[in-house]
């Protein structure tokens, strides 16, 4: 089938937080069917790592319920980054996928300090835990030497997903440029680490994220009921397939505010030299190969928290608190969630939140998330209108402060498909323009100088 006669695209969607099936219609861009659950992290064994073999149960039932009704034409897969899957030769795991929240012993966190190449060479940033994922490799080749004598293939995480259904073993520029210390984006090449570690003949080949590596393999196809061949694309890391479809139709510069367990912003036009990595700023690398400047925050983690400690708000009563949380002070500082962001080392506290009400914190959480976003679009020089997506697209109070303080227009995309909408432009169809709220800046009445008296109280 040719690519563009495509009917539906199912997309394997595998988030931190939660794994999904969607399928979409090639012609409108909407999402018509959608299976999830949670995403699992076991914590017995060598080291937690995630439950791939729920992941699998669940992503090939999902498929044969997807098959029959509404049916689909080709997969395409989206995963989160900082994750490597180690493979033995007969292509099963020979280790566990490692939980990128795991901390190591910190002599071995010492050592791979000592071993990573300087950020001129990845614009990748040291970063916590297992968010490198060169960290993770030094930490599975120093902590386990004789499971990591059996691994034959490494591959980007979305990508074993490919090769489960295809059996066809790849690498690809999205995952490997994504804060891993493993690539060089301006030469377009593996970093030194790559030989550091020893492991450049176990690195599968490097693959476009639009090749379609095979179909699904017979035995699979079979037990899922597929009529024909359906083709499976290689694959894409989520932030990236959320910057997609803009790369497709909008001319830089612009910015892009990627919402989901992280916060990811996309300078799209800018440049790489003056990314401070001390504050979470980086280079990803697009579908195309191209390095863009991007900063991060684990947003919709600590948004999860807030909300949890705050309880249920109506959002309108919410918005209308905006003005007394900025005349009385009442502020949220960061960190929430420890470990990464534009003010590394802080801790969070409340200012002035002994008497507010509900609706007051609430107001002054998403404050709190609009101002982390505007620090993080100014460490990446971000340029021209600001579209966010996913699910803090449907937060009327943050994306008008964001819009105030930020001063250009915000515009929202409503919907939880945009890394599946991305996933599926891999296949060769069109990308669909969705609905989008305009939201202008406008003038909010002491922001200005309560954002000056946020940054002061982090000193």
């Amino acid at each position: 089938m040719n690519a563009t006669s495509y009917r539906r695209i199912a997309v394997l969607d595998i988030g931190k937080t939660n794994a999904k099936v969607v399928v979409l219609d090639s012609e409108t861009g909407a999402e018509i069917a959608m299976l999830k659950r949670p995403n699992i992290s076991i914590k017995t064994g060598l080291y937690p790592h995630y439950d791939v073999e729920a992941l699998w149960s669940f992503a090939l039932d999902a498929l044969k319920n997807l098959a029959r009704e509404p049916g689909f034409d080709a997969i395409s897969i989206t995963t989160h980054g900082a994750s490597a899957a180690l493979l033995a030769r007969d292509g099963t795991l020979a280790m566990p996928v490692v939980d990128y929240e795991h901390e190591y012993p910190q002599e071995i966190r010492d050592a791979y300090t000592r071993l990573r190449p300087s950020f001129d060479e990845t614009f990748s940033p040291h970063l916590a835990m297992g968010l490198n994922i060169g960290a993770q490799l030094h930490y599975q080749k120093s902590a386990f030497p004789e499971e990591f004598a059996g691994v034959a293939t490494i591959l980007t995480y979305a990508q074993y997903w490919t090769a489960r259904l295809t059996g066809v073993a790849a690498n690809e520029l999205t995952s490997l440029g994504c804060h891993t210390d493993l690539w060089n984006p301006r030469a377009g090449r593996y970093s030194s680490l790559v030989d550091r570690l020893a492991i450049g003949d176990l690195m599968a080949p490097i693959r476009s994220a639009f090749d379609a590596l095979g179909p699904v393999l017979p035995d699979i196809a079979a037990e899922l009921g597929l009529a024909a061949p359906v083709p499976v694309y290689c694959g894409i890391h989520d932030s990236n397939a959320s910057l997609l479809p803009h790369l497709v139709h909008r001319a830089a510069p612009f910015a892009v505010v990627s919402t989901g367990t992280w916060v990811i912003n996309f300078g799209v036009g800018g440049d790489l030299d003056h990314l401070d990595p001390k504050r979470d700023a980086l280079a990803n690398v697009d579908a195309y190969g191209r390095a863009v400047p991007s900063s991060r925050f684990m947003g919709g983690r600590e948004f999860e928290i807030l909300s949890a400690e705050i309880g249920p708000v109506d959002e309108k009563a919410a918005q209308a608190a905006i003005g007394r949380v900025i005349g009385k002070g009442l502020m949220l500082l960061p960190n929430i969630a420890p470990g990464s962001g534009p003010f590394p080392g802080k801790t969070s506290r409340w200012i002035g939140a002994e008497e507010a009400s509900r609706d007051e914190r609430s107001a002054a959480a998403c404050l709190y998330l609009a101002l982390m976003t505007d620090a993080c679009l100014g460490l990446i020089g971000a340029q021209g209108p600001v579209i966010v997506e996913g699910p803090f697209a449907l937060n009327e109070t943050y994306l008008k402060l964001l819009a105030a303080l930020t001063g250009r227009e915000v515009m929202a995309l409503p919907g939880s498909t945009g890394t599946s909408q991305g996933a599926a432009l891999l296949t060769g169809i069109r990308p669909v323009s969705g609905a989008e709220t305009h939201v202008p800046p406008t003038d909010i009445p002491g922001l200005t100088a309560y954002r000056t008296r946020w940054y002061a109280a982090m000193e």
